[in-house]
């Protein structure tokens, strides 16, 4: 082997037998073990961390190996960890592969330490147990540093984002569904220093019923949803740009990253939660049950539609004398400038069955809602069912898993710039829903 071409040359022992320990300039680690067989491993892709014990070095590692499915000649990728032991001929050798290695990690800008949510009421109640056995391992085989907050009450993620030290930390890491993703990040875009809060990187661990937005991060790179990978994706410190809708109802602000429901589906998501218990099987069980008792709403969306979909629905009349003022807020995060009396806005009435509005493809991780959305192109996909058939309802929802229900006939889907729904219900009143493309607000995984 040519010396040149490499940033660590040295001899070591694996198994009582002396091998060459290579790292190439592309990252790669290189080693014969003791029967002649060739060993590679990527730093930036499968190495965690390494650790010392006296002259021997230990090497900490998630590698994907193929799992034998249950059906002939099919499999399935997972992750393992591995450790891998080195023994240096000299304590100058020694230093020298430390050095070496560690600094090959510490260039690849991965988090130091992390502020850590655990969710122990979402989906199942598992997440205390995902933490234990699947992300606190691999924060230490990482050397990473972390602190764990397990949240006690709803919107508690919220209130400890909000006065976070985030100076401390180089990330958020949320052990949970999607619930505490959108809490902690209301909590950053409310803060005073919500703009230096925007470049707090979230990651999500999958632990909840839904666990869409984690699922869109992985399989929009071919990745299956574990949280393996998701801790994988968290410790090599990937980021995304993702982007975020801001909410008015009345004098009420918040903000969304995931969806926004109305009717069906949000009747399935909130009425199921007596079912809790069932974890993710509540959806398909509770939205049999509605689907059987369907309800229609009478109601009108207008809406800015995205370039190409400009003869969806009907010229609207909205103005700014239909809107209520937007009061200003004492701080945080104000949301985009919106011009509400363009003649560009929309609209469509009712009754509806079902209005979704999505800012990425997976609702949860077996159902892909918005199949052409994406994460930062400054548009919301809606979704719209406005009457269809039970028999023909109950079939879509069966082809929810793959996004082609939005191919029915039954469903209209379009892309959003802007939205605004005004609603034919007293309790619930106006809600206004702006988009705004960000450019730093990240995540962790991706």
């Amino acid at each position: 082997m040519d010396q040149q071409q490499h940033l660590l040359y040295d001899e070591v022992l694996v198994n009582g037998a002396k091998t060459a320990l290579t790292l190439s300039t592309d990252g790669i680690l290189r080693w014969y073990d003791h029967r002649k067989v060739l060993h590679c491993l990527s730093v930036e892709k499968e190495v965690l961390g390494l650790s010392i014990t006296g002259q021997q070095i230990e090497i900490r590692s998630f590698v994907e190996i193929d799992i034998a499915g249950c059906c002939f000649g099919s499999s399935r990728k997972s992750l393992e960890r591995k450790s891998f032991v080195f023994e240096s001929l000299s304590e100058d050798s020694r230093r020298n592969l430390c050095d070496k290695i560690q600094g090959c990690i510490d260039s690849l800008g991965r988090p130091k330490k992390l502020f850590i949510f655990v969710n122990p009421f979402g989906g199942n109640k598992s997440a205390a147990k995902v933490f234990t056995e699947d992300v606190k391992p691999i924060l230490e085989d990482a050397n990473i540093e972390y602190t764990v907050q397990e949240t006690k009450y709803q919107l508690h993620a919220k209130e400890v984002s909000h006065t976070l030290d985030l100076a401390k930390y180089d990330g958020i890491i949320c052990v949970s569904g999607d619930g505490i993703l959108v809490e902690v990040v209301n909590g950053l875009l409310e803060r005073e220093d919500w703009q230096a809060a925007l470049k707090m990187a979230i990651g999500v661990i999958p632990a909840g019923t839904g666990n869409g937005m984690i699922k869109s991060l992985l399989d929009s790179v071919g990745q299956p949803c574990t949280a393996a990978y998701a801790m994988l994706a968290a410790i090599r410190g990937h980021k995304r740009s993702l982007d975020v809708a801001t909410i008015w109802q009345g004098d009420t602000r918040f903000f969304s990253v995931l969806m926004l429901a109305w009717g069906l589906i949000a009747d399935i998501d909130i009425e199921s939660e007596q079912y809790r218990w069932m974890g993710s099987a509540r959806m398909d069980f509770y939205g049999l049950q509605r689907i059987l008792r369907l309800r229609r709403y009478n109601g009108c969306i207008s809406f800015v539609p995205a370039p190409g979909f400009e003869d969806v629905g009907e010229p609207s009349s909205l103005g700014v004398e239909s809107m209520e003022t937007l009061k200003a807020q004492q701080y945080g995060y104000e949301g985009p400038k919106v011009e509400l009396g363009s003649s560009r806005w929309r609209k469509l009435n009712g009754p509806f069955i079902s209005i979704w509005l999505h800012n990425v493809p997976w609702a949860a991780e077996n159902t892909m809602a918005a199949p052409n959305a994406k994460f930062d192109d400054g548009f919301l996909d809606l979704i719209v069912m406005r009457d269809c058939p039970k028999l023909a309802l109950i079939s879509l929802m069966s082809e929810m898993s793959n996004g082609h229900y939005v191919k029915s006939p039954h469903v209209l889907y379009i892309k959003l710039q802007n939205y605004l729904s005004v609603f034919n219900i007293p309790t619930r009143g106006i809600i206004r829903c702006f988009t705004v493309k960000a450019t730093n607000v990240d995540r962790m995984n991706g």
